[in-house]
């Protein structure tokens, strides 16, 4: 159904939070999930200081997520991100901060279809790779069914790959970013009858899906589904997401194993000058759940951050979880 399979569970682009660091980690769990880059404006890409297209080679398959609104800025940019390996391009329309407003660029697009619009004609002329839009289904008082699909419109002829919608709108004034994830009500059925009325376009399902029997129930009526939150907060479900939603029923790695693999890139990273804290925030929820999981929370928390922390602030969290035998008889 969809056009690329990667499109069919993919894992939502998180301000500070799905950084290149937590994506090597998410990875570890699963060889499918689409990753997404924390959104990163073409402003800071073609003007900061910083490598803002920096990633590891094993994240692949990965998305940039772009926020901006000017055409020619974001056709740079997307071939820039061309040109260092990134698999997707996708601009945001559905950001609701005050930020991102301020900057022209977020879910305050929705509004002027005509610029989102052009924006992907622009990147679809650079770039061989595909470029999709995620978007809200609606903002304020423009919550129409026809107003959304009066844009959706508009991406098509401008040759979208791909639409991956959270099933709430936004208000943009009155409501912060976090109460804009939670305030609004879903409305599943409305993105299902988009994927009616537009067949021939990939369309993935975003907000409020916390487990994988919702993102199959989902899958019937839809090209993909996109978790955010319930995966940061509880990772392992990615190493369910290979057999359940790709068929592909290879050995499932245990809690331990993700962290012992996760050790030489610690290793690796703190060579380079990075905190520890800056990696093992990504990896508290990991044995949710478990006994000895506030344990594990708790000594991260406490020493992770303490200057000179190595890997041995690690194996001492690890070994406060007891390991489940494996029982080949």
């Amino acid at each position: 159904m969809s056009h690329y399979p990667s499109a069919r569970f993919s894992v939502a682009p998180m301000l500070d939070w799905t950084d290149k660091h937590c994506r090597y980690f998410h990875r570890l769990l699963s060889r499918h999930a689409q990753l997404y880059t924390e959104m990163v404006t073409t402003g800071a890409i073609l003007h900061g200081k910083g490598d803002y297209l920096a990633f590891n080679a094993q994240e692949h398959p990965l998305v940039l997520q772009l926020g901006g609104s000017d055409a020619h800025a974001l056709a740079r940019c997307a071939r820039l991100a061309e040109q260092r390996g990134y698999d997707e391009i996708n601009l945001n329309v559905g950001c609701p901060s005050d930020r991102v407003q301020n900057g022209l660029f977020g879910a305050c697009l929705m509004a002027e279809p005509g610029r989102v619009a052009d924006g992907v004609a622009a990147m679809k002329a650079e770039v061989a790779i595909p470029v999709t839009v995620k978007t809200r289904i609606g903002i304020d008082e423009q919550d129409s069914y026809e107003f959304l699909c009066a844009l959706v419109d508009r991406l098509v002829d401008a040759g979208v790959d791909a639409l991956i919608v959270h099933a709430r709108k936004a208000w943009l004034k009155g409501l912060s970013p976090k109460e804009n994830r939670e305030i609004p009500p879903l409305d599943y059925e409305r993105v299902y009858r988009l994927k009616r009325d537009f067949p021939g376009l990939t369309i993935a399902i975003n907000g409020g899906i916390k487990t994988l029997a919702e993102a199959r129930e989902h899958l019937r009526h839809l090209d993909g589904v996109m978790l955010g939150r319930e995966v940061y907060q509880n990772p392992y479900l990615l190493a369910q997401v290979d057999g359940e939603l790709f068929g592909d029923r290879h050995d499932v790695i245990s809690r331990h194993q993700v962290i012992r693999e996760l050790l030489p890139y610690i290793e690796q990273e703190l060579g380079k000058g990075t905190y520890l804290g800056n990696i093992t925030r990504h990896t508290l929820g990991l044995f949710q759940g478990l006994p000895g999981a506030r344990a594990w929370r708790r000594h991260l928390s406490e020493n992770a951050h303490k200057p000179g922390a190595g890997i041995e602030v690690v194996e001492a969290a690890l070994a406060k979880v007891a390991e489940p035998v494996v029982d080949y008889s």
